[in-house]
């Protein structure tokens, strides 16, 4: 297997700028809006049928907050949604089109938090504002127009803090989990097999870990690694990984964890793509599949699921 050839091309544009190790968190995050905001084109963007800004609760003050509305009617899920970006970089933007995705491929509201950023916030900031605003729309459900079925969705460190919210939070009824960090202190094959050349490389890693966890920090904390946490009864998952994405195993690894612990998962794999993959469809066939799959995957499991 290769991976996607599509992708090949927007691997070389990305590989000819400064690798973002060698940057500053404020360049790292300028760098990325222009990669997901400021080259997207306008026929890419999902329609919904609404979007509002609103605030939900941090650990320590309001969260800036986005709602997205689909077009179903009725009672609908709620997806309460975390953006990727290493814990240091993303926000409201980066992943608006993830957001419209999940909302229209699922026919869900979906809340997309502004959690805290590190270096200026390091762990546990994160997971402490993603249990906080969990908590925040379960309570405001009916303002904030979705059912009383509250799911949790995000990619990479948005996965992880996905993941440390279903453990933390019971009444949490579904998770997806794309290409998740779920255990920071392991070593995987992936991770030198797909640890260069592949959009997420391990220097990058290494870069976000250092801005993110304070040293002195148990590696195999759960809030920081979920694949270290307690995973009986947490919510039924969908987990996708990319065959060419450093953090490949350890999310194969969380599937498999979820499964010996009982837990109903979906387990997407797509041998051809790279991390990130969710937001790269304007550039690649391959990505729009992968991500079609995954949410339709995840939207069948919300389907499935009793209302409360």
């Amino acid at each position: 297997m290769t991976v996607d050839s599509q992708l090949a091309g927007l691997l070389t544009l990305i590989e000819a700028g400064t690798p973002m190790h060698q940057q500053t968190p404020a360049e790292a995050r300028a760098g990325f809006r222009t990669l997901t905001v400021d080259m997207r084109q306008p026929e890419s963007v999902v329609p919904v049928r609404a979007v509002e800004e609103t605030t939900v609760a941090g650990a320590e003050g309001d969260l800036a907050a986005r709602v997205y509305r689909p077009e179903a009617d009725g009672p609908v899920p709620t997806v309460v949604m975390f953006h990727g970006g290493g814990f240091v970089i993303g926000d409201l933007e980066t992943h608006d089109n993830m957001a419209r995705t999940i909302c229209a491929g699922t026919g869900s509201v979906v809340v997309s938090v502004d959690y805290r950023l590190a270096p200026e916030h390091p762990f546990p900031a994160a997971p402490m504002d993603a249990v906080a605003a969990t908590l925040d729309v379960m309570e405001r459900r009916a303002q904030l127009g979705g059912s009383d079925l509250v799911a949790v969705a995000g990619d990479s460190a948005g996965a992880n803090l996905s993941a440390v919210v279903a453990q933390q939070v019971p009444e949490v009824a579904a998770q997806l989990l794309l290409y998740p960090v779920t255990d920071m202190g392991g070593q995987y094959p992936s991770h030198e097999e797909n640890g260069t050349g592949y959009f997420l490389d391990m220097p990058t890693m290494l870069w976000f870990g250092a801005q993110y966890v304070p040293e002195g920090t148990e590696p195999t904390d759960p809030r920081l690694s979920p694949l270290h946490g307690d995973l009986t009864q947490v919510a039924p998952a969908v987990v996708a990984t990319a065959g060419f994405d450093p953090l490949r195993d350890e999310g194969d690894a969380y599937a498999k964890a979820l499964e010996a612990a009982g837990v109903r998962v979906v387990h997407r794999t797509y041998p051809a793509m790279i991390h990130g993959f969710m937001d790269m469809g304007a550039f690649s066939t391959g990505a729009r599949t992968a991500v079609d799959d995954a949410v339709a995957a995840f939207g069948e499991l919300l389907d499935s699921l009793p209302r409360p």
